[in-house]
This record gives structure tokens, sequence and C-alpha cells, in this order.
């Protein structure tokens, strides 16, 4: 018995050594964590890129963080550059931007950056691996991937209780070339429970057979077909019809053919209605029709407008299906060719979107600046009005890149409630228009969310001197 007890006794302690070195063994291989946080709030910031000597660079995910497990970089001093489009570190006296740590498996280390921008970064929306660091230090595993490594310009609509969202070409992992004929997914209409990150927001793709996203505008003709003013309407005693533009691309960019389509809710995709222009020598440009991102309005004398822009409106039509469908209710607006900044220099608005705003009493706007600097098309811009029609500004640059573009911002009026504060708006980052950047692993081509602080005292000078008081201090 006593022979039979020590061997019981000698694979209890076998075990439990074994287990003590399955333990140190899981830490050894364990990467050193680090963790990216704004240093004003202690949020995780996501797209901060930490670059070596030797040019490795690692990006943190949409909770900031990084999973380091190089074997090179372990168990040694490294200088990390640190670049973060609005976010950093202090230069040192070489002028140098970056941190000196010594990554330990296993370990944390905790680097803070200041905010440059007015936006705060919360995160990317689209794309693979997005939570693809956390994942690797063993946290977030419950993430599912979409499928999609890739998207542009979002449109979006709340249609039938539900939001719609949907995208211009999509990038797939298994070939150079995805989807080009407008890819689409649904959410709750309310998909965000808070506006800080980490943000981790699900959608609902239309998919094939194969379970791929699928193009949800396939219509007849060579190139892309690209899906605009996307927007849900009334129509009279019937269920309300989501509708679009839409234009068919020859390379490069070369439009050719433009008319309304219909999303069909049985068959989960949209339907030409009708084709509004071909180009041809008789008719090179395309004529006035329902284009880019749309803002509903009732004028004084109370009738309910439909007005579309990119940002600022020049188009409008009766706000039902009928008025949308009948060119004879078209009418064409002129918005202002540029906006007047804090410092009173122009800034030209290239693309964007409007929406009315219950905590500043006012319609806003977030727009893309045409030529900008220091990126040409990746500085964005806030700016008010008492009308959508304007006058608009002053205007404040709210969000900058370091030779990145930022494209085609959307705001999300709709996400929050009517009197926050809060002020959320999504763009596409991409190389595109760029002066040779350095793409960034999976943020490439992708949207990303920010949000705005609308009573951040950096915006009072936006307020300006709106019409009525204009009107108030004459009396």
């Amino acid at each position: 018995m006593k022979t039979a007890a020590r061997r019981c006794g000698a694979m209890r302690l076998t075990g439990g050594m074994l287990a003590l070195l399955v333990a140190k063994a899981a830490i050894a291989a364990a990467p050193c964590r680090i963790e990216v946080v704004d240093k004003e709030n202690g949020w995780p910031v996501p797209l901060v890129e930490l670059r070596t000597t030797s040019d490795i660079v690692l990006v943190t995910d949409n909770a900031g963080l990084i999973a380091v497990d190089q074997p090179d970089l372990l168990g040694r001093e490294i200088w990390f550059g640190v670049a973060g489009h609005g976010y950093g570190v202090r230069p040192d006296g070489f002028g140098s931007r970056g941190v000196r740590v010594t990554p330990k498996a296993g370990e944390t280390i905790r680097i803070e950056v200041e905010r440059s921008i007015i936006a705060k970064r919360l995160g990317r929306l689209t794309g693979g691996g997005i939570f693809a660091e956390s994942q690797q230090l063993g946290e977030r595993r419950d993430w599912k991937e979409s499928g999609v490594f890739g998207c542009d310009t979002v449109q979006v609509a709340n249609h039938r209780g539900r939001r719609f969202w949907l995208w211009g070409d999509t990038d797939l992992p298994f070939y150079p070339l995805g989807v080009f004929d407008s890819t689409s997914a649904t959410t709750s209409l309310r998909p965000l429970k808070r506006f800080e990150p980490p943000i981790a927001l699900e959608y609902d793709y239309f998919r094939n057979e194969k379970g791929v996203p699928r193009g949800v505008a396939n219509f007849p003709g060579d190139g892309p077909t690209w899906i605009g003013g996307y927007v849900s309407l009334p129509d009279g005693d019937r269920p309300p019809k989501l509708v679009a533009t839409y234009l068919k691309i020859k390379p490069p960019l070369d439009a050719y053919e433009a008319g309304v389509c219909v999303w069909d809710d049985d068959a989960e995709r949209f339907e030409p209605l009708r084709k509004v222009w071909t180009k041809s020598d008789a008719t090179p440009e395309r004529p006035l029709m329902p284009d880019g991102h749309p803002a509903f309005w009732r004028d004084e004398a109370g009738k309910e407008w439909l007005l579309f822009g990119n940002p600022l409106p020049n188009f409008r039509c009766p706000a039902t299906f009928a008025g949308w469908k009948d060119a004879a209710q078209w009418e064409r607006l002129e918005p202002q060719r540029s906006i007047k900044s804090i410092d009173g220099a122009d800034v030209t608005p290239h693309t964007g979107s409007i929406a009315w705003n219950e905590f500043r009493g006012r319609w806003v706007t977030i727009f893309m600046e045409r030529f900008g600097k220091p990126s040409a098309f990746g500085e964005v811009w806030y700016a008010e009005a008492d009308a959508p029609t304007g006058p608009w500004g002053p205007a404040a640059k709210v969000l900058s890149h370091d030779n990145y573009t930022f494209y085609n911002p959307r705001l999300h009026a709709e996400l929050t409630d009517a009197k926050s504060p809060v002020l959320l708006f999504e763009g596409t980052y991409t190389t595109l228009f760029a002066d040779h950047p350095q793409p960034t692993p999976r943020y490439e081509y992708n949207q990303m969310l920010y949000r705005l602080d609308l009573d951040d005292p950096r915006l009072a000078g936006t307020r300006g001197n709106s019409a009525k008081e204009t009107a108030d201090e004459r009396k």
C-alpha cells in the first residue's frame, strides 16, 4: 500500500510539474501585448503605426492593441517610430517621434499618444482582421470575420425598420478582383450602443449561395455599377421605396450611362427603373439628376423637400417616391463654391454630406477639402448654416492625414439621440490620390468612423454670425 501511495504521489507531483511546465511554456510563447491609448481619456487608439529601425510596421487594431511575437523584437530594447494621423508623441532632441521599449513575451507595454485633431477616431468599420491583434493575444475570440477585405464610399438609409448600408467596389480575400456592382448589408437602426472605442459593428451582408458577399446592382453593360443618392421614400399608401441613382463606369473612371433604380425587397437587389442619360457626342455631360447624399428639409411654406448634394445641396425634388421619379419636378440648386475658414481662408468642398443637428440648432456639414494640405484629399472640415442652402461657414478643420486620402465622408445623424452633442461620420481611408504612400495593412481601402464632440471649445468659431443673429443685431 505504501508503494501504491508513493506511486500516486509521484504521479500527482509529475502531473503538477507538467502543468507548471505547460504554463511556463505558454507564458514564454505568449506575445508581448502593446496597448496604445489616448493620453487625454485613456481610450484605445486604432490605426497607430509602430515602425522599427528595420522597417517592421506594426499597426494597432480596433482595440488599440498590437501583438509582438517576432523573435528579433523580443527581449531587447526596441525603438518604435509612432505615427497615427492626428495621434502621436512629441519629438525628441533629434526630431524623431517614437518610444524606446523592451518587449517581453507575456508582458504588457502601455504607450500614451496625444491627439492633435479635433475629431476622435473610433475605429474601422469594414475589412478583415478588425480585431486581429487582439485575437492573437487571446482576446475577442467571438468576433466573426465578414469575408470582406476592403470597400469604399458608403451610402446609408433607414428602410422598413432596418438600417441599410451600401458600398462601391469591394475587395474579397480570394482574388485581386472583387465585387464591382455594389455590396450591401443591414443592421439594426441603432447598431452602436456606445460611441467610444473599441467599436465592433457587425453587418448582415447580402450573400450569394456560397455565403460570399455579393453585388446588388448587377446591371447590363460593361464595367462597374456605382450606386448613389441612396434614400427611402414614402409611396402613398404603399410601403416605402428604397431608391438610388446608378452610374455605369468604363476604365479608368469614365461614366457612360446613368439612371435611377429601385430596390426589390423580395429579391434583395436593385432593379433599373429608367435610364436618364447615355454618353454621346450630342450629350457628353450628365444632366441634372438626384445624386450624392440626401437630406430632408421642410421650407418656410411647410413643403417637404428632398435635397441631394456632395456635400452641399445642388438638387431638390418633392420628398416622395412620385416626386423623386418625375424629372419634371427636379430642380437645380447652386451651392456656394467655397467656405471661409475660421482664419478667413477659402476652403473648397469636394465631397461630404449635410444633416440637421438639434444640439447646435443648425444645419451641419462634414466635407473633404479639394487639394488640401498636408494631404490633397485627406483634410476634413466642419461647418454650419441656418438653412441647408447656406450660407455656410466659418469652417474648422477637424481631421487631417499624413499623405493619405479620406474621401466621401458621410454623416450618421440617425445613430445618436437628437440632442446629443456627439456627431458621427465615416469615410474611405485609402492611398488613392495620395503621393506614393505606404498602404496601411488591413486598413487600406476601408471605412473609418470618427466622433466629433460639438461642445468642443475649438468649434466655437464655427458659430459665426448666423442669419438670425445678424438680423437680431440689426434690430
